[in-house]
């Protein structure tokens, strides 16, 4: 089983979002010594309890940090950028750390109307024109800009020996589609809504055309809270748990206590919409979260997870991915 991460840079309640960037740092570094593959961070914006607004940067001090594990995003949205300004950026990424970069796109607005908006500069940007942004982001990478088209003779800078790794983030078919016609890696996520997961990977090694990345190549992003025992795992998963509840209604994205959610006043739709939510999560002792991983491995096809741990204790989720390590090791 390959193990990476893919990391919010989730705020705790309390905490502020200087201490969440350096526990990000941290668990970059923790992770490693563990044997992670890859660390992945997200972007988020207009949100208060998420505070990773900027990839770019953090995959800079993360890398700096770290000497083995892959970095990248998880991802940059592309729809809110121009093509060759992240080109610019990822390629000043692999000039620093080259051989270690991973471009991961996603085709989220980012945020409501009013802050994609912002993003954008006031300009009005269709997320329908998606597929044709990494078709461009890919060809000023590989500097293979055809003359017919309207940007031949720009090229992204620095030049580099080679390429970061592109990988396309979906839900759904169409976001498989969008990896395989570019020829692109794809990571599901399951940690959004497992739903789909089956269908859209089917749909990208169907489709699948071969270009830098000569095999198709899928990895699966998931919750996971691992405690000592199936009671301690069910105890730190129930801040994960009310912090899901309120980012689906928007309200306070700050992680809660497991003191403030034990003594949630929940309501019955409330109690049954985490119920439906676990499905996108594993939690659990350490031998359900093996067998779990492993019935996943084999219903999705891939031996590669990313796992996304939002508890509130950032010792306890260290921990965790510690537990979920030694499961995995030879």
């Amino acid at each position: 089983m390959k193990l990476s991460v893919l990391d919010q840079s989730p705020i705790s309640e309390g905490d502020s979002a200087q201490k969440a960037l350096q526990q990000s740092v941290e668990l970059a570094k923790y992770t490693e010594e563990l044997g992670f593959h890859r660390y992945w961070v997200a972007e988020h914006h207009n949100t208060n309890g998420l505070a990773s607004t900027s990839p770019e940067i953090l995959i800079s001090m993360i890398a700096q940090s770290t000497t083995t594990i892959r970095v990248g995003s998880g991802g940059v949205l592309l729809p809110q950028y121009s093509p060759l300004k992240v080109a610019e950026n990822f390629r000043m990424l692999e000039a620093f750390f080259p051989g270690r970069v991973d471009l991961g796109l996603g085709r989220s607005p980012g945020g409501g109307p009013k802050t994609r908006l912002a993003l954008t500069d006031g300009i009005e940007k269709p997320l329908s024109s998606f597929s044709r942004q990494v078709k461009e982001l890919k060809q000023f990478l590989q500097g293979s800009t055809p003359k017919d088209d309207r940007f031949f003779g720009v090229k992204a800078r620095p030049e580099t020996e080679h390429q970061p790794e592109l990988w396309v983030l979906g839900l759904t078919e169409r976001g498989a589609k969008h990896a395989a016609l570019n020829g692109t890696g794809f990571t599901f996520g399951h940690f959004i809504n497992p739903d789909h997961g089956k269908a859209s990977i089917a749909t990208y090694r169907e489709r699948f055309k071969g270009s830098d990345m000569k095999e198709p190549s899928v990895n699966v992003c998931i919750f996971v809270v691992c405690g000592e025992t199936e009671e301690e795992a069910e105890e730190l998963a129930k801040s994960q748990d009310l912090w899901l509840l309120q980012v689906e209604k928007g309200l306070d994205t700050h992680v809660p206590s497991i003191d403030v959610a034990r003594d949630y006043p929940y309501t019955k739709e409330q109690m049954e919409k985490i119920s439906k939510n676990r499905r996108r999560c594993i939690i659990g002792n350490p031998d359900q979260v093996k067998t779990q991983l492993e019935e996943l491995s084999e219903y999705y096809g891939t031996d590669e997870f990313l796992i996304i741990t939002n508890i509130f204790d950032f010792e306890e989720k260290k921990k965790s991915y510690n537990r979920i390590a030694q499961l995995f090791q030879d």
